[in-house]
């Protein structure tokens, strides 16, 4: 049986580090002089002042912000309603836009990296109502842009009036934030006369973006600048009455948020309020604290909340419109939910069972363990919460992949951290969120689909820069709130050894060092471990369950994983396959997976994984349009190559004006003394010597060699395993061609195809026609005639680039491949047209990704630059 493990890459020196892990540690750093910076200004300021200012905030403040938060989002919003009239896209209904935006928006505010995470929702929503990928990164650049210059005009206004001392308690010089300030102003003015005097597209290298016109252009900047302005009452309405100017502190916020968007920390947690403590001198720190959360609180997370629950509306509404009853309306929705909802719950369990490992528990609930509980249960249960929490951190990375395994694994310990909630200090809320997001897991069960063996010592520790990110600031923050609560704590190197029932510094003092001494340990371990290379070719084992499952699978194309010149990726139990092959950086599966649709989707996000961790990028070649969906959600990109020829094979005969031109095509080729016949595969080694001299003549009079992945090539081990499809002349075979036959007789197709280039003329005409007259007497539905590439592309203007390139190429590239031709002969055997995609990151990795695939498939460079 197959490993499917990925196998980890080989460690790269720190020149060589990943600019996403270097991003992350950035902002980790960030984080930490954030929190030291806080712990300086909190200096004196106990805990309980911070949560007595955030019990006393006013209603009516808490209604101002509220509705400030509403006009925040209702104006952000309304930035994708406008884009998509840039786009010309009026046919979806502005609703739609404005919910995409919100959407968006929420999680891109409270996940980081907006246009990624935002995108993404984007991508999501708009593809299910017909916009294009090219059409969603249009529209999110559009959103992007927009707010990027309501931003640079804001802060350049707020550089300009922000008064000196302000300055001056930011450390920024006068002089040079007044300069900055300057051109800051100029840059949107400068991006309207743009839009007044210039063309409507703007032009980067070859990508083309339609521009607004003048007034959307204002509009878009008015959007921009009425989104800040709500978006800073909600913070300054929370604030103590009489400390400071709405209008002065709109700068300050303006810059506060600039510094936290520019940590790249989630949400600028910990850097928005550094600043503004800075800023703000005369408000008490602990004051301003208190507002900061009431702000994220308010501004964040309830709007982060209302998206969640308007997805799962929409999904509701789609589900019932195609289901009559209540359970068969449930179960999609909980299967499709589940992920996201459990990894999000497991996580913020995770969180909190963290935070409360440092925060004082409170005194009477401890009194009450007095006598019920012993203290060493007390003291293990402390030290259990945190590990179970950083544990919980880590494994809410895998439920996003709908590992089952790693579902158990979180509801176990999920109870055992309900169970530890309970015995370090019966706090009951802590307790009700493990044992809630335990429910989740376990209703959801069904959306865990994925069987693959959770291991421990190699999954675990192979996370990526973002989630090592997320883990860092939860840590990070863990280790603050511990220093924070107990800092009027002398502290002695006694306290690690004090033991009581009241001594909650020194508990939380071991807690919070074991899980900094874990979380470290587990990425040095990640970073040193052993590295072992994956194999070259597949193994006799694999391909011997590669062929139960070609034999089974109605997939012709399948048959490609018996040439022995792929690693095969196959489930443990044998259910699906995926054949793929690692070229420079991309690691190219061939086709989608083979045999159970969900054990096969499993191996795609396995190989995603893999090309991950060897800081590569996967790729899946000549995909069906059916499963582009699965690699939408990876986050890869898909771009037509072409179509495939399908020549329907029901009640199919050479008969009729309709086959005229084919059927006088035969009869002239039996006039020439051509016969046709298919030898089972028994019998084909019989014929190989015969076969190879037709092959060799065939690939030195076309000047050719070899080729490979995505044909087949003359392998006698190969060949033996189809029908081979013969065309005699006097005794001798002047054609042949390997069929695959798949399960059942939903597909015939051919592979190798081969002749005497001496023979007759019409040699291949004639094999293709008897092989349609074969399939269609033996009950075949269809006959494949293979793929034309760069045929089907669409030539409109604005039409993505891949498509305007290939076109070109279609037309104008004979000289390197016979395009046309290839299209123009396989038309006259009058198919259908089935599209066929490449999925693949797009943007600057896709002219890579061509590269490595056509190298691939041409067996090196020779192959590519020969016809």
């Amino acid at each position: 049986m197959a490993d499917d493990t990925p196998t980890p890459a080989p460690r790269p020196g720190w020149r060589a580090l990943p600019w996403r892990w270097l991003v992350s540690a950035g902002s980790l750093l960030a984080l930490a002089a954030a929190l030291w910076w806080l712990h300086r200004a909190l200096a004196g300021t106990p805990l309980r002042e911070v949560l007595h200012s955030l019990g006393a905030l006013p209603w009516p403040a808490l209604g101002l912000a509220l509705a400030g938060t509403a006009f925040s989002y209702g104006a952000l919003a309304a930035h994708d309603v406008l884009a998509l009239r840039v786009l010309q896209r009026r046919d979806l209904p502005w609703p739609r836009a404005a919910l995409t935006g919100f959407m968006a928006t929420a999680v891109g505010h409270n996940v980081g990296l907006s246009l990624l995470s935002g995108g993404a929702v984007r991508l999501r929503l708009y593809g299910a109502w017909g916009l294009g990928a090219g059409e969603v990164a249009t529209l999110t650049s559009l959103v992007g842009l927009s707010f990027g210059l309501g931003v640079t005009l804001c802060a350049g206004a707020a550089l300009l009036l922000e008064p000196a001392s302000t300055l001056a308690a930011l450390h920024l010089p006068a002089t040079a934030a007044r300069a900055l300030g300057v051109l800051l102003v100029l840059l949107p003015l400068a991006w309207l006369l743009r839009l007044a005097i210039g063309p409507r597209t703007l032009t980067v290298r070859h990508w083309q973006w339609p521009l607004p016109t003048p007034a959307q252009g204002a509009l878009q900047l008015l959007l921009s600048l009425a989104d800040l302005a709500a978006a800073s009452l909600v913070l300054w309405s929370l604030l103590p009455p009489d400390t400071v100017g709405w209008v002065p502190f709109l700068g300050l916020y303006l810059m506060a948020m600039v510094v936290g968007i520019a940590s790249h920390v989630p949400g600028g947690l910990g850097v928005f309020e550094a600043v503004l403590i800075a800023g703000l001198p005369q408000v008490p720190a602990h004051t301003l604290l208190a507002a900061s959360l009431a702000y994220r609180a308010v501004y964040y997370l309830l709007p982060l909340a209302l998206a969640a629950l308007a997805g799962l509306a929409m999904l509701l509404h789609t589900q019932a419109a195609r289901a009559q009853r209540w359970f068969s309306l449930t179960q999609p929705v909980a299967a499709w939910v589940a992920p996201w909802l459990g990894a999000t719950v497991v996580f913020a369990a995770g969180a909190v069972l963290l935070f409360s490992g440092s925060l004082p528990a409170d005194g009477a609930r401890l009194h009450a363990l007095r006598g019920v509980v012993p203290l060493a249960a007390v003291e293990v249960s402390h030290l259990a919460g945190s590990l179970i929490g950083l544990a919980l951190l880590i494994l809410s990375q895998a439920l996003l992949q709908r590992v089952d395994a790693a579902r158990r694994l979180a509801l176990g310990l999920l109870l055992a951290g309900a169970l530890a909630s309970l015995l370090k200090g019966l706090d009951l809320g802590e307790a009700a969120l493990s044992l809630g997001a335990a429910a989740v897991l376990y209703a959801g069960r069904a959306g865990f689909r994925r069987q693959a063996r959770w291991r421990w010592g190699r999954d675990l520790g192979a996370l990526g820069p973002q989630a090592w990110l997320g883990v860092g600031v939860v840590v990070i923050a863990t280790l603050w709130l511990g220093l924070f609560s107990f800092r009027h704590v002398e502290y002695s190197n006694e306290l690690w050894w004090q033991f009581a029932l009241r001594a909650q510094a020194p508990r939380a003092l071991r807690a919070g060092v074991l899980v900094a001494v874990a979380c470290v340990a587990l990425l040095v371990w990640q970073a040193v471990r052993p590295r072992r290379a994956p194999p070259e070719r597949a193994t006799p084992e694999q391909l011997a369950v590669a062929a139960r499952l070609v034999a089974a699978s109605a997939r012709t194309d399948a048959a490609l994983a018996l040439l022995g010149d792929k690693r095969l990726l196959i489930d443990e139990g044998g259910q699906a396959m995926l054949m793929y092959q690692v070229q420079s950086r991309s690691w190219i599966a061939m086709g989608d997976p083979v045999g159970e649709p969900e054990a096969g989707e499993a191996l795609a996000w396995r190989l995603r994984e893999m090309a991950d961790r060897h800081g590569a990028r996967a790729v899946f070649y000549q995909v069906d349009a059916q499963r582009l969906p699965l690699y939408l959600d990876m986050g890869l990109s898909a771009i037509k190559l072409g179509e495939e020829a399908l020549v329907p094979l029901t009640g199919f005969t050479l008969e009729g004006p309709r086959r005229a031109a084919l059927r006088q095509a035969v009869r002239r080729a039996e006039r020439d003394g051509l016969s046709f016949e298919v030898v089972p595969p028994e019998a084909v080694p019989a014929h190989l010597p015969a076969l190879r001299r037709v092959s060799e003549r065939w690939l030195q009079a076309k000047a050719t060699r070899e080729k490979g992945f995505s044909l087949g090539r003359f392998d006698p081990d190969y060949l033996r395993h189809f029908p081979m499809a013969l065309v005699w002349r006097a005794g001798e075979v002047v054609g042949f061609a390997n069929l695959w036959t798949g399960n059942g007789r939903d597909e015939l197709s051919i592979d190798l195809m081969r002749h005497d280039p001496g023979a007759v003329p019409g040699v291949m005409d004639y094999l293709f026609a008897q092989c349609m007259v074969w399939g269609a007497a033996r009950g075949f539905q269809a006959f494949s005639l293979g793929m034309a590439p760069l045929a089907g592309l669409e030539t409109h203007p604005l039409a993505p680039l891949w498509h305007r390139l290939g076109t070109t190429l279609f037309r104008s590239g004979e000289h390197f491949y016979n395009f046309q031709g290839l299209r123009a002969y396989k038309q006259k055997f009058d198919p259908e047209w089935k599209p066929r995609y490449l999925a693949c990151p797009g943007g600057l990795a896709l002219p890579g990704v061509l590269i490595d695939v056509a190298t691939l498939i041409g067996g090196g460079w020779r192959g590519v630059i020969a016809r």
